[in-house]
Formats: structure tokens, C-alpha cells, sequence
């Protein structure tokens, strides 16, 4: 470790940098830092549930907005609002933001499977603060009854955001059109080799080591139906953002199928530092690509320093590793959305950064640039769950394991007089993919060992016996065996393929940290990670060098989470570029919403009413809504005093609707809806 402040891994930009992952506050650290550092190690240390972590932090994020903006007249919250006063209004927020997140974080981390560990850190942390945990009054002008109002609030509309907490968020509707692809076993079979297979294990472990059920569940098959953020559906779609249907095995895109998996089994390949085959990761020549596809040529020179970016070549075997474990889970298994909470996290401390939103305007004190980085981050992070989510589910999609296996399974499809041709197996590639002939099955050729007739693949061979000393390297292997670059307890992840939520997620925290930075470039116009010789690697040791990613801006990382997911074998290329494009969606329109709640404006949108004569005599009156504000229908007979029409109603979707019986009212009446930033009760 090159810093002894870093617990895990080196993370540095081009002057010293790193991952600063401490168990206590550092000295400046603003209280909502606190609050995001305990999310993150409560999820490095629970169930890997990448929807459900991303909700938790927005969750998180909003209760810290709301208690900083109830002490200022020129925000406004998002879901609790109020106007707080106090004499010393810097602690008072202080400590109502320490109850609002500790009530968050306690609520939800109380069923986690390391549940104990996290709500003891949570009580030492407030302990720590000088907070009792004991003050559980919503009621009077504390800061910690503001706390305590917000996380309320906060909680009790999440409890129809349809995430299913109540049931730790099981859904009992999906049911996969597969049987299971025992692991261990060569081979597949499939009812549908486009659709998801389940995997079996012997023993099953998620990325952080936790035991999970030998049979893998999908993960997260309803989120598409959970409450966003800045997302709308128009009428008849039934899911945000669709990328539409992605190529189908024996229907649309056949080729474009098979070419994919060949695609992962080249990544496959290059993932031998042996090979001879070197890279420069330099970003005067990688990255910079257009949006979906892989198309950059670099950036040349550094913005900041004028000068063009060294190279920086590395063994692309050593580099293909390096990428599939740095961006697999985070490095510290904190899920994608957590990883990008520590890359703002580490953008933020950079000793040259200014905190200036949209890089304009006045330098912001730690605590008001942290809240308003993490609700615009983790709003976008949230919304790409429910849009990747919601795609999983309805294209329920395969992954390479399984389409791999299975293509292979019926044979190749290159040559329709050679041996084992099907119109459904995979093609063939000279020192890639081939079949087994006598001659090569030969002792001392390359197939020795192999049965005539057979399907091999010249890839990475799976994960060595002993991986603390040894490494793999690319082989010849029985296609009926091949795996991911994954432990062979992990493998794939229990949700379907596309499209890539890494892509997603990344994109959107690009696009957040672009807006509210006003600069596409890491600080310094350069962002490093530094993966050290042999130390790096849990899959197999390495990498043989050091190895340096390099990346000019947060969208070339972004990319780079993506083309990861092809070197781990997790993902074809479909699934990286359109989940790329969902995720800029997403951050864009995160941002341009969230923005709106820093200065208030949101207060001032203006709403279309609509009436719709119903069939039944009734009339329909809606509107769109802002979420999270309240509603009411009101009349008058004189276009100057307006009675209420029924109760407020929080807007929990972007519309609000009310219905007009004309039958039980005289003629003569006007009607208007009302928006109310806090319902008229209180």
C-alpha cells in the first residue's frame, strides 16, 4: 500500500490519491460523509443486491437533503419539508441530518444478514457524535425531532414504492423458463436458450463471501415497478428507456447472437499475461468513445497540463484481469452504486478540487456540496436500477455461461458438410473455437486429451487450485466446461443479462459528476488506479506488473465498468451499449431534477390540468405531479374562494388525479387543482 491511510486498495489521481476507507471521520469530514461511509460498509458486508443498495442510498441521500434543507429558505426538501430555525444553525444541522440518516440506515439494515455488525457501528457512530440514540420524538423544534420527522416521512412513502420491503423484497411472480445449468457439470440444457437459466452450485458464495442458497433466485425481478425518481412511463410503454429486443438465437439478429458469445470468448482468451500481447491504457489513446459503442481514439492531450498523456503499456492479459475485478462488485463488494459513491467520494477530497456546483458560482463548505452530491448521485444510481430492473425482467435475457454451453452443446454452424454442424451451434474460429479431429486429438497436438468430435475453446481455464500462487492462463478447454472469469462459487449474477447494470450505473454517475463538477475530466485531468505486481488478484495471483488504469474522464471509466463485465465473462457486448445508454437517460435527467430542489425552483413548475369526460357521467381531472408533493382538488362558484375537494394526496407517481361526480353538485362550479408543498394539517 502506498498510503497508510488506505485500508484496501490504491486508488490515487496523478498526484497523491486514494482510497481513503476509514472506520472513523477524518479531520473536515462533514456528517453526511459519515453518514455515506456507514451505508457503504453496511452494504460491503451484506447480501449483494444491487437494486435494493442503490434504493438504501437514495433513501440515505434524500433524509441528509431534507434535514440540511429545512434550515434553508432557498432549498427546498424532496420529501419532508419544513422550515426548521435555530440559534446555531451549522450544529443544529449537524445533528438533525445524524438522526435522519441513523434512523434510515438503522430501518433498513435490521433484517441484513450482518445485521448486528451494522446497527452496532451505526449506534457507536451516534455515540461517537454525542447523539442519543434514545431521542426518538418526532414531535417539538429539536434538531434531532427534525431528524427524526424527516426519516419518518422519508420511510412511510417508501412503504408503497412497491420495492416489497415488507417481504425483504421477494417477489413471488417470476419463475424461470429454465431448469438450472448445474455449474459443475459440463454442459446445458435449455427451453429457451434466449431467455435466463438459473445456476446450481455444490456450495454457493456471493462476491463478498457471504453463503447463498445452492440454486441461484432472481434478484431484483420486480424493481421495474418501484417508484424512480425523474422517470416517466408514456402511454403504453411498461418499462423506462426501452432498448428494445436484443438479438434472439434462431430468430432476430441470429448472427449478432453467435458473434456476441464469440466476442466473450475472446475476452476469455486475452486474460493470459503470457500471450506477448501488450496494451497502452493510456488515454491519449483509449477512450473518448461515442455514447454506446467503442469507437473512441483517445484525447491526446491533458486538459489541465497541456500535454499529451504518457503511455502506459501493459501486458493486456495482466490488464484484463485487473479490469474484471476492479469493476466486478467494487473493490470492496460495495455494489456499483456504492463504487461510485467512493469514486465521488475520492473526486471530492482531491487536494485541487472546488466545490462549485456545475463548476460555477461560490466554493460550497463540505457539508452543503456532500448533500447535494449524494441526492442528485444516488437519485440517478436509484432510477437505473428501476430501468435495467424493469428491462431484466421483461427481455429476461440469457448470459454467456449458459448461451456459451449451450451453443457449443448443439455443435458449429460454420461448416454445413464438416462434423457436428447445427444451424444453432456456434461458429467456428480458427485457434479459437474448433472441433476436435482425429489428428488433432493426436498425442501431442494441441487437442490431446480430447474427444474426437468435440467443441473446444482456446480460453481462460478456470480458476486454479491454488490461487494465492498460481494462475490459468488460456488453454484449450471443453467448451461444455468454460467459465467466466469468476470464483466457481460466484460465477454469474443472480439476475438476467441485459441489459449491463454496471454500464448503466456508470453512465449515470458520469453524467451526475460531469453536471455538477462542470467538468467531463477527473481532477488534474487524470484518474488512476493502481492494481500492484501479484497482490491485486483474488481470483488467481497477479497481475505479473503493476498496473495502472488510466482514465481522462468520468465517462471513459464509466466505459471501461462496462467492457469489464466482457473480460469477466459476465456479459456479450448487447448488453454493455444499450445499458450505457440507459444509464445517460438516467443521469441526465437525475440531475436536471435534482438540481431544481437546490434553489427551490421546483416550486415554481407549472402543471397541465386535464378533464376527461368518463363513459359514466364522471369526469377525470389530472395532472402531471411532481413526486412527493401533495395534491388537492378544490372548487369554487366564484373563481376567488376555493373549498377543498377531498383530502391532500402525496403525489407518489408523476400524475395526480381526482373524480368529479357532476351528478352530486350544482352547476355553476369551478375547479382547480392545488399543490401544496406540506400538507395544510400540519
Amino acid at each position: 500500500m502506498k498510503s497508510i491511510l488506505s485500508r484496501r486498495h490504491n486508488w490515487s489521481w496523478a498526484v497523491a490519491f486514494s482510497w481513503f476507507l476509514l472506520s472513523q471521520p477524518v479531520p473536515g469530514e462533514s456528517i453526511a460523509r459519515v453518514g455515506n461511509e456507514q451505508n457503504l460498509d453496511a452494504i460491503r458486508i451484506d447480501f449483494p443486491n444491487p437494486p435494493v443498495h442503490a434504493r438504501n442510498l437514495f433513501h440515505l441521500s434524500v433524509a441528509m437533503w431534507d434535514a440540511w434543507a429545512a434550515y434553508d429558505s432557498g432549498a427546498i426538501g424532496y420529501i419532508h419539508r419544513e422550515d426548521a430555525t435555530a440559534a446555531d444553525i451549522e450544529s443544529a444541522r449537524r445533528e438533525a441530518i445524524s438522526y435522519a440518516g441513523y434512523r434510515i440506515l438503522e430501518h433498513r439494515y435490521a433484517l441484513s444478514v450482518n445485521a448486528a455488525t451494522s446497527l452496532q457501528a451505526f449506534d457507536d457512530e451516534m455515540a461517537g457524535l454525542g447523539y442519543n440514540t434514545g431521542i426518538e420524538t418526532v414531535l417539538g423544534e429539536t434538531p434531532a425531532a427534525v431528524g427524526n420527522r424527516v426519516a419518518a416521512a422519508i420511510l412511510e412513502f417508501a412503504e408503497s414504492d412497491l420495492s416489497n420491503e415488507a417481504s425483504n423484497y421477494v417477489d413471488w411472480s417470476y419463475f424461470p423458463v429454465n431448469n438450472p445449468l448445474i455449474v459443475l457439470h459440463p454442459g446445458t440444457i435449455m427451453f429457451d436458450p434466449n431467455r435466463w437459466q438459473p445456476l446450481a452450485f455444490d456450495e454457493r458464495l456471493t462476491q463478498n463471501g457471504l453463503v447463498a442458497e445452492n440454486v441461484q433466485t432472481f434478484v431484483g425481478s420486480h424493481w421495474g415497478a418501484v417508484r424512480p425518481f425523474a422517470m416517466t412511463l408514456a402511454e403504453g410503454e411498461s418499462i423506462y428507456y426501452d432498448p428494445g429486443l436484443p438479438p434472439q438465437l434462431g430468430g432476430v439478429e441470429d448472427a449478432l447472437f453467435k458473434s456476441g458469445n464469440i466476442t466473450v470468448i475472446e475476452r476469455s482468451r486475452d486474460l493470459d499475461p503470457d500471450s506477448g500481447v501488450m496494451v497502452n491504457l493510456s488515454p491519449r489513446v483509449s477512450g473518448n468513445h461515442t455514447l454506446g459503442q467503442n469507437d473512441g481514439t483517445g484525447h491526446g492531450a491533458n486538459p489541465v497540463t497541456g500535454q499529451p498523456y504518457a503511455d502506459n503499456i501493459v501486458p493486456l492479459g495482466d490488464y484484463g484481469r485487473v479490469l474484471a475485478e476492479f469493476w466486478a462488485d467494487g473493490p470492496d463488494s460495495e455494489t456499483p452504486p456504492g463504487h461510485w459513491n467512493v469514486v465521488a467520494n475520492e473526486v471530492s477530497d482531491h487536494p485541487e478540487f472546488q466545490r462549485r456546483v456545475g463548476g460555477v458560482g461560490p466554493v460550497l463548505d463540505e457539508l452543503e456540496w456532500d448533500v447535494k452530491l449524494y441526492f442528485a448521485l444516488n437519485a440517478a444510481t436509484h432510477d437505473v436500477a428501476v430501468a435495467v430492473w424493469g428491462c431484466k425482467e421483461l427481455y429476461d435475457y440469457v448470459r454467456p455461461i449458459s448461451s456459451i454451453r449451450y451453443l457449443a452443446s448443439k455443435g458449429q454452424s460454420s461448416d454445413a458438410g464438416g462434423p457436428r454442424y447445427h444451424a444453432e451451434g456456434i461458429p467456428l474460429e480458427p485457434g479459437l473455437i474448433e472441433v476436435v479431429s482425429a489428428e488433432s486429438a493426436a498425442v501431442g497436438e494441441r487437442h490431446e486429451g480430447f474427444v474426437e468430435g468435440e467443441i473446444v475453446l482456446f480460453a481462460w481455464g478456470g480458476e486454479p487450485a491454488q490461487p494465492l500462487t498460481e494462475y490459468t492462463g488460456a488453454k484449450w478447454i471443453s467448451a461444455s466446461t468454460w467459465f467466466p472469469y469468476q470464483r466457481d462459487t460466484f460465477v454469474t449474477p443472480a439476475f438476467a443479462g441485459y441489459v449491463s447494470g454496471h454500464s448503466a450505473f456508470s453512465r449515470a454517475a458520469a453524467e451526475v459528476l460531469t453536471s455538477i463538477t462542470g467538468n467531463p475530466y477527473f481532477p488534474e485531468g487524470l484518474g488512476t488506479f493502481t492494481a500492484e505486481q501479484n497482490a491485486f488478484l483474488k481470483f488467481e495471483i497477479g497481475p505479473s506488473v503493476d498496473v495502472e488504469l488510466q482514465w481522462a474522464t468520468y465517462y471513459d471509466a464509466a466505459d471501461e465498468a462496462g467492457i469489464s463485465r466482457l473480460y469477466g465473462g459476465i456479459h456479450v457486448p448487447v448488453d454493455d451499449g444499450p445499458g450505457r445508454i440507459i444509464g445517460s437517460k438516467c443521469g441526465l435527467a437525475a440531475w436536471a431534477l435534482a438540481s431544481q430542489y437546490f434553489d427551490a425552483t421546483i416550486i415554481a413548475k407549472e402543471h397541465n390540468i386535464t378533464a376527461v369526460h368518463l363513459s359514466d357521467g364522471r369526469y377525470k381531472v389530472f395532472c402531471d405531479a411532481t413526486r412527493g408533493m401533495f395534491y388537492r382538488l378544490e372548487s369554487s362558484i366564484d373563481l376567488l374562494n376555493y373549498t377543498p375537494v377531498g383530502p391532500e394526496v402525496r403525489a407518489g407517481y408523476a400524475q395526480f388525479e381526482s373524480l368529479i361526480d357532476v351528478s352530486t353538485i350544482e352547476t355553476g362550479k369551478f375547479f382547480r387543482i392545488t399543490r401544496l408543498t406540506t400538507p395544510e394539517a400540519d
